[in-house]
């Protein structure tokens, strides 16, 4: 295996562990109108208990948006060029719902009133379901392919906003959505008691099961019919497995087996949209061939550098990490 393809492979694993960490924090966010309660006063308290089930983690998390994106700047600097000038505006839009979503998390405490923590939960909405929506547009569109031009990139407004809401993707961000609604129920379930835990049981059931499987499934059959490898018709029937999983442990009250079942559901879906991008980077649908692992990349001596300083740093932050979620592993209290 060349670097090219090393560090293709190590993108594709930090956002799609992005997505899965990421993905249960935008669930929380979203689930939040829904939490349920006799009084105001009884809805405000749930509310804080779910917000707390993501409080140690949930900045953390971030972090392998931070390190995915920097590596494709990076290792594939005409991919990093193309991608980010052509979506400036989806980006731009989703970068300020993350902002909106980080100050509404930390700033919820500071004030000791329920108005104020109503707003900031509104805030922590907005920057849920707008992300949650947009990261599904955006890599569908990276992976069905966008118009790039003669000089390899893309128009922003035309093809890189308006072109980009199209039937496949509009699809890709309402499964986005769901998913990770749905991991949001799973993992509250798994670390808040009752009655949060019972609620969120309820409303996975009622509300989020059947949407989730109908339209996961049309889109990654879409996905895979329209762009899919061989090998990733594998993993579309593993991440119906999966999925089909997630909703029996659901049914047995198996927190801990649904949360890692709909987690690896999500792993299914990014192999999918990664294993049907490789060896591309941004397929183009136009005359220009598009950008792929080498014509996109850095040079070797960058990515060798770039290898070492992975191998350093990155079991570094697992670890770290991984020391977090270890020491806020109980159950959250309303």
């Amino acid at each position: 295996m060349d670097l090219n393809t090393l560090w293709f492979f190590a993108i594709a694993f930090f956002f799609i562990g992005y997505f899965v960490l990421e993905g249960f924090d935008f669930g929380v966010g979203m689930l939040l109108p829904f939490v349920g309660g006799k009084d105001k006063e009884e809805n405000d308290l749930r509310r804080t208990a779910q917000m707390t089930t993501i409080g140690p983690v949930w900045d953390g998390n971030e972090v392998w948006l931070i390190v995915g994106a920097g590596a494709i700047f990076a290792a594939f600097p005409e991919w990093y060029s193309t991608l980010f000038s052509g979506f400036y505006l989806p980006l731009l839009l989703l970068l300020v719902s993350l902002i909106i979503r980080g100050v509404s998390i930390e700033w919820r405490s500071k004030v000791n009133t329920y108005q104020w923590r109503k707003r900031c939960d509104i805030g922590t909405m907005i920057g849920s379901y707008v992300p949650a929506f947009l990261w599904g547009v955006i890599f569908t569109n990276i992976v069905v392919g966008v118009p790039i031009n003669e000089a390899g990139r893309i128009n922003s407004f035309t093809d890189g906003f308006i072109g980009l809401f199209t039937p496949l993707p509009l699809l890709g961000g309402l499964a986005f959505v769901l998913l990770f609604m749905l991991h949001g129920a799973m993992f509250i379930g798994y670390k808040a008691e009752d009655p949060l835990r019972s609620r969120m049981h309820g409303l996975a059931k009622k509300a989020l099961v059947a949407p989730t499987v109908v339209v996961a499934a049309v889109y990654i059959v879409w996905l895979q019919l329209s762009v899919g490898a061989d090998w990733t018709w594998i993993v579309l029937g593993l991440t119906v497995l999966t999925l089909l999983a997630a909703i029996v442990a659901l049914y047995r009250a198996h927190d801990g087996w649904a949360f890692a079942f709909t987690a690896l559901t999500v792993v299914g879906v990014g192999v999918m949209l990664f294993g049907s991008l490789f060896p591309d980077v941004m397929p183009s649908t136009s005359q220009f061939a598009g950008w792929d692992i080498y014509n996109a990349s850095s040079s070797p001596y960058t990515l060798k550098v770039m290898s070492w300083g992975a191998l350093i740093f990155v079991p570094v932050i697992l670890v770290g990490q991984g020391w977090a979620y270890w020491s806020f592993r109980k159950r959250v209290k309303v």
